[in-house]
């Protein structure tokens, strides 16, 4: 199923094409601010975002920026009315994959997004996240904040499994097991607690990662 997240302010056109592309097995997502759709992305990255330009509180070309500053290989198209052409170079200068005018036929626009889809694959499975942490597996680097936050390879190793396990417990045993005994270096409980003392501090005490008393560790969004 192909995710997506549609930034878009006015109801009517953004239910029209919810419910089409729903039809075509994709999970849409309305989000009718800037401010929400910072909100979504920093908390889930989709696997590909359609931008309206004229937004309530803000312009769409600049929230295009701000997405491909953070996420370099995430698909971002415009669908909007501004058929300028020094908007549309505007858009793709931003960082826009493509740029659509509206009116436009729903089913091209699906054609598009599946040809983008084909060139970036599986993006959503590139980018973590959970509360202000962000982490980029293809480029192995770390985000707290929006500011790049700089690990060590045991750090990263730890914070990466935790967050492909959101949302789950990870025991002590298995972060030891799979972090440091796979690479052949066989350590005492007592590295593990060093090592996530240093990722909190690093990270700025994070609320989203979460202590289970003599049993592990998970990583949880903050309701």
């Amino acid at each position: 199923m192909i995710e997506i997240y549609y930034i878009e302010d006015d109801e009517n056109i953004a239910q029209v094409v919810k419910e089409y592309l729903e039809g075509k097995n994709c999970s849409v997502s309305i989000l009718p601010t800037i401010a929400d759709a910072k909100d979504a992305l920093q908390k889930h990255v989709p696997g590909i975002v359609l931008v309206d330009w004229n937004m309530p509180d803000g312009q769409g070309n600049m929230l295009c920026k701000w997405i491909r500053s953070k996420w370099r290989e995430l698909p971002i198209v415009f669908l909007t009315v501004r058929d300028d052409t020094r908007d549309i170079v505007l858009g793709f200068q931003n960082g826009a994959d493509d740029y659509i005018v509206k009116p436009f036929e729903l089913e091209v626009l699906y054609s598009r997004i599946q040809a983008l889809l084909r060139r970036a694959g599986n993006v959503s499975e590139k980018y973590l996240s959970c509360g202000s942490i962000s982490l980029d597996q293809s480029r192995m680097m770390v985000f707290c904040g929006g500011k790049e936050i700089n690990l060590s390879q045991a750090e990263y190793q730890l914070l990466l499994l935790l967050m492909i396990n959101k949302g789950k417990t990870v025991t002590r045993e298995r972060l030891l097991e799979q972090i440091w005994d796979n690479n052949g270096n066989y350590v005492n409980n007592n590295t593990l607690t060093v090592t996530m003392k240093r990722i909190r501090e690093k990270l700025n005490q994070p609320s989203c990662l979460k202590t289970i008393r003599s049993f592990g560790y998970r990583m949880e969004d903050s309701v």
